[in-house]
C-alpha cells in the first residue's frame, strides 16, 4: 500500500479537500524522512512484514507535521512522536537483518543509514 492524502485524512478526521495539497506535502517529506533514518533500499520497503511498519510510520508523521504545522513555523519544535520513533527502530533492526542477509548470500545490499 502506498499512503494518501485521504488515508492522512482519515487519521486525522479531516473531510474536504482545502488541505490537500499540505497534506501530500506532509506525506512526501514522512516518506522520505523515515526512508532517510532507515534506509535507502526501496525494495525492502515492498515486503509483506515491512510495509505495515513503514506505512503507519509515514502516516504518523505526516499527520504530526499537519497537527503542529505551527510549531514547526513559530517555533521550529514539536513533541516527540514515539509512535514514529518505535516504529523507526523495529524497521532500522529489520533493514539491519535484511543486510546481513543479502551479504551472506554475496548479494549487494544498501547499508543502513545513520
Amino acid at each position: 500500500m502506498v499512503v494518501s492524502v485521504n488515508d492522512v485524512k482519515e487519521v486525522l478526521y479531516l473531510d474536504g479537500t482545502a488541505d490537500d495539497k499540505l497534506i501530500q506535502g506532509y506525506l512526501d517529506t514522512a516518506n522520505q524522512f523515515v526512508k532517510g533514518a532507515v534506509g535507502s533500499d526501496d525494495s525492502f520497503y515492498q515486503q509483506k512484514d515491512v510495509q505495515p511498519l513503514f506505512d503507519n510510520a509515514v502516516k504518523s508523521l505526516a499527520a504530526t507535521y499537519y497537527q503542529y504545522r505551527l510549531s514547526l513555523s513559530d517555533t521550529q519544535a514539536y513533541p516527540i512522536d514515539l509512535t514514529v520513533n518505535s516504529i523507526i527502530g523495529q524497521l532500522r533492526g529489520m533493514y539491519a537483518l535484511k543486510a546481513g542477509e543479502d551479504d551472506e548470500n554475496g548479494n549487494q545490499s544498501a547499508q543502513p543509514s545513520n
